[in-house]
């Protein structure tokens, strides 16, 4: 079996984070939902260029016009343990695949908390992504003795807003900071999440 190739649905699920689930989306198209790979920088970077003004406002809290080569390194490198980023794809090889959405955890350093970031294209909205996602976030960070995860959101985004609290997540204020709020989740509160069936 190829790296990057699903484990098919015959066998027996696997709890590990790393793993490439096969989720069939309403519509009917097919999506990986995989670890970043290196490879994926090129379409992760084309992707970026077909997203609106709102939905990068939403994602990165102020404007961004273009992703550096630092950022997009970074990005499919996660240090084992600190970081993790994962992607819904297109059932085909890291690098010939479109990436239609993202979503990555950033331990905070020398802590047991991390904040998170998800992205769902425009293209992809409404399937149910961003919670296939936001569950494989849940999974690493308990894997990895996260104890919190976090995230800063517009407070106009109510999908996330809407998401995260679906997830458990609880909405505080955060002092001096405008037309944003903050999600937390305490994971020794929360249950694991189960897998689609």
């Amino acid at each position: 079996m190829t790296p990057g190739t699903p484990r098919p649905a015959s066998r027996r699920p696997s709890r590990r984070p790393e793993r490439t689930d096969v989720l069939r989306l309403p519509d009917g198209r097919e999506m990986w939902i995989r670890p970043v790979n290196p490879l994926d920088a090129g379409p992760i970077d084309g992707a970026f260029q077909l997203l609106n003004e709102d939905e990068v406002r939403r994602r990165y809290l102020h404007p961004v016009k273009a992703l550096s080569p630092e950022y997009l390194h970074a990005l499919v490198n996660p240090v084992p343990g600190e970081h993790f980023a994962v992607v819904a794809a297109e059932p085909l090889p890291p690098g010939e695949a479109l990436v239609g959405a993202l979503a990555r955890l950033d331990r905070d350093p020398g802590s047991d908390s991390a904040e998170f970031a998800i992205l769902v294209s425009h293209f992809l909205a409404g399937q149910g992504l961003g919670l296939a996602l936001m569950r494989r976030l849940v999974e690493w960070a308990q894997a990895n003795g996260i104890r919190h995860i976090w995230g800063d959101v517009l407070d106009d985004n109510t999908a996330m807003i809407a998401l995260a609290q679906a997830v458990g997540f609880r909405r505080e204020h955060i002092p001096g900071a405008f037309g944003e709020v903050r999600v937390t989740l305490d994971l020794d509160d929360a249950p694991a999440p189960r897998r689609r069936r």
